[in-house]
């Protein structure tokens, strides 16, 4: 393809090991042609659900869905919907990779050597490169004439400086090892940035954005580049998240290891998936499920969420040398206002105020009082839309 000023088809992919989200674009328009998602992948009752046309809806359930499945169940029905009329009117694919470490610092096109180093960085992110290496290989069987392109979750922390991106370690071994915090939610993150710079209308803004969601991160921008962020070498590092601990002591992993007889990937499928609110709760890894309940460690839960997340947003307040906006996306960001106004009120200190019925009523935009010291942002995560665009971007450089 040899650009995106003439009128092309884009469909972006964005894989996890349990759904599978996609959105179909006209470009350059950016006009969404399909928006779709399978749930419960290898579950029973899988749920296939796609919005297309002008406001058409088709809803599936089919069990145990895999993943070369729901692929195909992606790309047929797009056909069988006429959103297309055939598979080869899909010019490229844009795939969502979380781990680049340093050897992607922005899109890459997919060939050989690309989708080997995707694989050989799964150590970075165990639960989301296999997954999205694996779609990548799936479409190419499908499309084999099909440009696909990766967009890294990792690349928006590339500029963060050395004295917050290394740990503590012998630094002959974090060069010797490339060890650096990496981050995730990279897309989101600069795709709110550059939204919240439009709404406060300048780009020299000193900003903290929160996305919280089942996997959860914190970072600092200044004049649109992170300086900081809260994951680390892994996902697995920062807030406490829906199943993933967070921050713990690395002496608890021989720790466990001797007194439960566990192996290393034991110790990291339990921080992973058996952590987190849920480890905490023993109720759910849902925020919903857990602002419901009763139960006296549903509620430490909860709390354990707003401290984290008041701890990273306050020390980057401290290490930005005061702020402009705290911005809030990300599923739980986005809709859940109890925890805007936890973490909000605890910020107080910083004279931030949150506007308590702008905050009920949560439509994007300002959410603070007049008199606050910094805005108060709810901006939507939009990360197909940053995909595409950086693809988009891509494809014309070439």
């Amino acid at each position: 393809m040899s650009g995106v000023s003439v009128m092309s088809k884009v469909l972006i992919v964005n894989a996890g090991s349990s759904s599978l989200k996609f959105k179909l674009f006209e470009m350059p328009k950016e006009t969404v042609l399909a928006d779709g998602q399978v749930e419960r992948i290898n579950m029973p009752g899988s749920i296939i659900k796609i919005k297309y046309g002008d406001g058409k809806t088709f809803k599936r359930v089919e069990d145990n869905v895999d993943y070369e499945r729901s692929a195909a169940v992606m790309l047929n029905n797009l056909k069988d919907l006429g959103v297309i009329d055939h598979l080869h009117d899909i010019d490229a694919v844009g795939n969502r990779v979380v781990a680049g470490s340093t050897v992607f610092d922005k899109v890459a096109k997919i060939d050989d050597k690309a989708l080997n180093w995707i694989d050989e960085l799964s150590e970075i992110a165990p639960i989301h490169n296999p997954v999205e290496s694996e779609y990548i290989k799936i479409i190419r069987r499908i499309l084999p004439e099909t440009d696909q392109y990766a967009v890294f979750d990792s690349a928006f922390f590339k500029d963060v400086p050395e004295v917050n991106a290394i740990y503590g370690i012998p630094y002959e071994l974090t060069k010797k090892f490339t060890i650096r915090r990496y981050g995730e939610h990279g897309i989101n993150h600069g795709y709110i940035t550059q939204k919240a710079q439009e709404l406060l209308g300048y780009k020299t803004a000193k900003l903290v954005t929160l996305h919280l969601g089942s996997g959860a991160s914190v970072a600092a921008e200044r004049d649109g580049k992170c300086v900081d962020t809260s994951m680390g070498f892994t996902p697995m590092n920062g807030l406490t998240m829906g199943t993933r601990s967070g921050d713990v002591d690395p002496a608890l992993v021989p720790f466990f290891m001797k007194r439960m007889g566990a192996s290393a990937e034991e110790m990291i499928e339990m921080f992973n998936d058996r952590s987190g609110l849920l480890g905490i709760s023993g109720v759910s890894s849902d925020m919903r499920d857990l602002e419901n309940s009763d139960d006296d460690r549903a509620k430490l839960a909860l709390d354990i969420f707003v401290n984290r997340t008041v701890k990273y947003a306050a020390s980057y307040i401290t290490e930005l040398g005061g702020v402009d906006a705290i911005v809030f996306s990300g599923g739980i960001g986005e809709h859940d206002k109890w925890v805007r106004e936890q973490v909000c009120r605890k910020l107080e200190i910083f004279g931030i105020k949150l506007d308590g019925m702008l905050n009920e009523k949560q439509v994007p935009g300002d959410l603070s009082t007049k008199d606050s010291a910094a805005r108060i942002l709810l901006i939507p995560a939009d990360e197909e839309l940053a995909m595409v665009r950086d693809v988009a971007n891509k494809i014309n450089a070439n």
